[in-house]
């Protein structure tokens, strides 16, 4: 079995700074991490593995310091890593992030199951793993919860819904994107990041996925950020300190009098 991961590597939470300029996410000098998120379809892989055998590529778009988060998931247990960038890439909206992770996908080869986070923390999207299932033309499940079992060529899952959950049969190759609900990601061993400093990582611009640079970055990208705005918060109030059973009965007046005045109150 086949399995393929993308991962993303974002920045820490506190850490999240946008360009004014360019409406893109400031990334250089900026600690990043694993999309929290990613880790969970990454032990996802690693338990179906571990269960019915085969391999884990895990991939990743971004500039070649996201080389370290492929490291760490090879520690984790992953078995190769690719790593899609080149300067065309920058900027991507997640159309153009989709397509180029397709083509990549594509170039990795027959594939059994796509396993992805359900959303990234930096953009909060959720439309990647989407946008791969549908330039693949693949079957897909989203907020997967539990992968039920493997029937030969199909697998039977459960997806978190409003009302529940849902069980959902998939004919092979599929896209899964997962929510935390699946696993509890597992910590890489000494042995695993022995390993993973060994591995050799293959990265591939636009050239080496078969696809024109101007069909990702920001001219590729259809949906772009066009203001930043930081918002404010006013708030003009009245502060009445309570001191005795007078300054008591005129705060209480005072907020009768606001309430009947905002029609809250007949």
């Amino acid at each position: 079995m086949r399995i393929v991961v993308p991962i993303k590597q974002v920045p820490e939470t506190s850490n999240v700074k946008m360009d004014e300029k360019t409406g893109t996410m400031i990334r250089e000098g900026v600690e990043s991490i694993i999309n929290p998120l990613d880790l969970y379809a990454i032990e996802t892989g690693i338990r179906l593995k571990e269960k019915y055998g085969g391999e884990i590529t895990v991939i990743s778009m971004g500039p070649l310091s996201a080389e370290k988060a492929l490291r760490e998931a090879l520690a984790m247990g992953c078995d190769e890593a690719v790593l899609v960038s080149g300067k065309e890439f920058s900027g991507s909206d997640t159309w153009a992030t989709s397509y180029a992770l397709s083509a990549a996908i594509r170039k990795i080869g027959k594939i059994d199951i796509i396993l992805a986070g359900e959303r990234a923390t930096d953009g909060d999207t959720g439309q990647v793993g989407p946008g791969l299932a549908s330039l693949l033309d693949l079957p897909l499940a989203t907020y997967t919860s539990r992968i039920v079992e493997l029937e030969g060529d199909r697998i039977v899952v459960e997806r978190l819904v409003e009302e529940g959950y849902e069980t959902l049969r998939l004919p092979l190759p599929a896209v899964l994107t997962v929510v935390k609900e699946i696993s509890d990601p597992r910590l890489p061993t000494l042995r695993g990041k022995k390993a993973a400093r060994a591995k050799s990582i293959p990265v591939w611009d636009a050239g080496a996925i078969g696809i024109e640079a101007a069909s990702v970055g920001l001219k590729g990208s259809p949906t772009r950020v066009v203001k930043i705005e930081s918002p404010t918060v006013t708030r003009k109030g009245v502060l009445l300190k309570v001191q005795d059973e007078d300054s008591l009965q005129e705060a209480v007046d005072r907020l009768v009098e606001f309430l009947r005045r905002k029609e809250l109150l007949a």
